[in-house]
């Protein structure tokens, strides 16, 4: 569902890097529509467009729910100011909180290159739906549905992977698949 009016505020929180096991889980239902999950949104998405991305699912901040926020449509440009340095001008927002996805429907196949926020540096072309029906609810727990194609269809279906345990490596070549888990097992260990 789209937030009308969108100001950009929050808290910036911590985005956790594979493979830490949260992002291996099978994400909970949400079931408490609540203040607190109203400021979890809000704070993934000033997290998440300050990455900068154009999504982030709950658990790749920690929290293993079935809730991801995303915004395929907003505008980013680095800017010098009038100091000489660079900064970021964010506009045109239009996120997007999906709650408890199900996606119901798929047609067509499209290759894509995606990166992730917690796989960082790493960009493959990944093969993806090319439209999807998909079920969810918002913020008062009310239900939605749309048909998602291009962008926004490849967005949702990458997100709604986190809620499954599912990093987008994991649709790889085993090639691939293996030499990621490999480098990134060893950056994190050092």
């Amino acid at each position: 569902m789209k937030i009308e009016n969108y100001k950009l505020e929050g808290t910036k929180l911590p985005i956790l890097t594979y493979p830490d096991p949260v992002l291996s889980k099978v994400a909970e239902p949400v079931t408490n529509f609540s203040p607190e999950l109203a400021e979890l949104v809000k704070n993934m998405l000033f997290t998440m467009y300050h990455a900068p991305g154009i999504g982030l699912a709950a658990p790749q901040i920690g929290q293993s729910i079935r809730l991801f926020v995303l915004d395929v449509d907003y505008d980013r440009e680095v800017i010098t100011n009038a100091a000489g340095k660079d900064e970021v001008r964010m506009s045109g927002f239009a996120p997007m909180i999906f709650i408890n996805p199900v996606i119901t429907g798929t047609s067509g196949t499209t290759l894509f290159e995606e990166g992730c926020l917690s796989v960082p540096g790493v960009y493959e072309e990944v093969k993806r739906f090319e439209t999807i029906h998909v079920k969810f609810q918002d913020l008062k727990g009310e239900f939605h549905e749309i048909e998602a194609d291009d962008m926004l269809s490849i967005c949702i279906q990458h997100e709604n992977d986190h809620l499954d345990g599912i990093v987008f490596i994991e649709r790889l070549s085993n090639l691939k698949k293996n030499f990621y888990k490999k480098k990134m097992m060893k950056e994190k260990a050092r």
